[in-house]
């Protein structure tokens, strides 16, 4: 582990064979949640081997907000499936609450950009379908599942069907299922992506409501890592920002994100926000080359 320990925590970018300064203790006291270590992924094609993913070295804290960013086919949504277990890395390894990561874990809650709910079924009844998956009860868990509804405003949505529901609420819809099972950690691969603009800012408040980032202990936290393509939504939303390289996607940089919590909307015209996000968006600008030179990284 100490050859790849150095990667895991930096506010700069690396230049070619560099490894950022180490800054994972600064997190004082929270335990090491998530753990990567030189994973890589290679898919076999009709043409011949892709390499998606090289030598990523990740240590994320207890209770921390990680967000990931980079060009587009990256391996960003590649890296999110390896950590849930859902595809093994070809090389390296990942660790998940000390644990290794050799199969799907039930540790993981998954929140899609789509909220994939189930069109026939009411709310409340796509909420409780991890439950009947896992061969549980469902009527255990019926009082956990109004609960969380109620908590993001579906209350009164609950035996609604989802065409009824705006996308919005579709998503608040999904996120509740993806918690209904209370896992440590939750993984969210672009979940507002498909939203207006208007939307997306209120989802971004209400995920940092439900995280519950004023609170002190951050042991009481989820652990999220969010991917997006929106670098002003990730320097909002994160303790940190992950900066991947374009494919096959690396760790170019990590950067602490130095705004204050809990962020509210006014938080979205601090110079920092700005001034972070800009920096962000030339680093991705130099390190996607050609690929981004067409369309740009979003901003």
């Amino acid at each position: 582990m100490a050859d790849g320990a150095a990667q895991r925590g930096t506010g700069t970018a690396m230049s070619s064979g560099e490894r950022p300064v180490d800054v994972t203790q600064t997190e004082g006291a929270r335990g090491t949640m998530i753990r990567i270590e030189g994973a890589g992924m290679v898919y076999p094609t009709d043409d011949g081997p892709v390499e998606a993913l090289r030598d990523i070295h990740l240590d994320v804290c207890e209770g921390e907000f990680v967000a990931l960013v980079g060009p587009s086919g990256c391996g960003k949504s590649t890296l999110m499936r390896a950590i849930a277990g859902l595809r093994p890395v070809t090389s390296g390894q990942i660790w998940v609450d000390g644990s290794l990561v050799d199969k799907p874990i039930p540790k993981v809650g998954m929140v899609f950009q789509a909220a994939l709910l189930l069109k026939w079924r009411t709310v409340l009844d796509n909420v409780l379908l991890p439950v009947e998956l896992s061969d549980q009860n469902p009527a255990r868990f019926r009082a956990r599942a109004a609960e969380l509804l109620n908590l993001v405003g579906l209350g009164d949505f609950m035996h609604k069907r989802p065409a009824e529901l705006s996308g919005g609420m579709q998503q608040r819809a999904s996120l509740c299922r993806a918690l209904i099972m209370d896992p440590p950690i939750l993984l969210m691969d672009e979940p507002f992506g498909a939203l207006d603009a208007m939307t997306r800012d209120e989802m971004n408040i209400e995920l940092l409501r439900i995280w519950g980032e004023s609170r002190s202990a951050s042991h009481q936290r989820k652990t999220i890592v969010f991917v997006t393509h929106s670098i002003p939504e990730a320097v909002f939303l994160a303790d940190r920002v992950v900066v991947m390289s374009a494919r096959p996607g690396r760790v170019a940089s990590v950067r602490t994100v130095p705004l204050a919590r809990p962020r509210i909307a006014e938080t979205r015209a601090d110079p920092e926000l700005g001034r972070l996000s800009f920096e962000i968006y030339t680093e991705l600008a130099g390190t996607a080359g050609k690929v981004e030179s067409r369309a740009g990284p979003q901003w």
